[in-house]
């Protein structure tokens, strides 16, 4: 099933009838940049939903687009589309955002950037230090393969509770 999709100036005159945006992103995500207005219902945490139509938003359409016949079961027979292009497309076309600069980038952009660093360093240190260095881009990698088997994150879940995340995550 497929949600009907709105352009973000659809959208601000949906809003202004009366509909909810619904932002379906993470707590994090929300948190660092959201639509003014929006109710942050988290895909893993989705919940009880406001009453009336519903307009869903992720950052880009793709979960959205990915989640739609969950969405729309979980809207209870309310009218419910998709904002096309999600937060992007709004920013995109001019429209107002909130941006908390002070809070932390997404804990998945987190996991890319650690992970990296860790896979360049071990690369680097094996041709430069000693072999062995390389196991550590070898291990990085094995634990990205877990996590993308599994949907179990050990780096991601030890981001979450670095200091500079514990506001964004208790959300």
């Amino acid at each position: 099933m497929t949600l009907p999709a709105v352009s973000p100036a659809e959208a601000q005159r949906l809003i202004a009838a009366g509909a909810t945006l619904v932002d379906v992103r993470g707590a994090d995500e929300h948190a660092r940049e959201r639509i003014p207005g929006a109710v942050n219902r988290p895909l893993d945490r989705l919940g009880a939903l406001p009453e009336g139509p519903l307009i869903f938003h992720c950052r880009s359409g793709a979960r959205t687009d990915a989640n739609a016949a969950r969405l729309a079961g979980a809207a209870g027979g309310a009218p419910c589309h998709r904002l096309a292009g999600g937060i992007e497309a709004w920013r995109g076309a001019g429209l107002p955002t909130a941006v908390d600069r002070r809070q932390p980038i997404e804990i998945m952009r987190q996991v890319q950037l650690a992970a990296g660093g860790l896979v360049l360093t071990g690369v680097l240190l094996g041709l430069l230090v000693a072999p062995g260095f390389v196991a550590l881009a070898g291990f990085v990698g094995a634990g990205l393969m877990v996590a993308g088997a599994t949907g179990w994150c050990g780096l991601a879940r030890l981001l979450a509770r670095m200091p500079w995340n514990r506001a964004a995550s208790a959300g």
